[in-house]
């Protein structure tokens, strides 16, 4: 059981890096800091959005327009943030 604790850890872990990155990877391409027409950059932001966009899309719908400021990534970040802690101080001592 606490090989799928820390596998379900791991993946979560992963996906914060990820949102991270995206939404890293969002102001580089908003400030044309990185080449947009570049295929690898192209790439790279595509996979991004298409790992983070099915999560961050449900977010969004309830969020007030903030005038361009999009607030979802760190909601989604708090969410997985309570998910891991609630995972390793509520769920694991009960199956451990």
């Amino acid at each position: 059981m606490f090989a799928l604790f820390q596998t379900i850890d791991l993946v979560l872990n992963i996906y914060t890096w990820i949102l991270i990155a995206s939404a890293v990877f969002s102001w580089l391409y908003a400030f044309n800091v990185i080449n947009s027409s570049n295929q690898f950059v192209n790439s790279v932001g595509m996979f991004l959005y298409n790992v983070t966009e099915p999560a961050l899309k449900p977010i969004r719908r309830f969020l007030p327009n903030l005038g361009g400021i999009d607030i979802s990534p760190i909601i989604l970040l708090v969410i997985i943030f309570f998910l891991r802690t609630f995972l390793w101080t509520t769920l694991y001592p009960l199956v451990a």
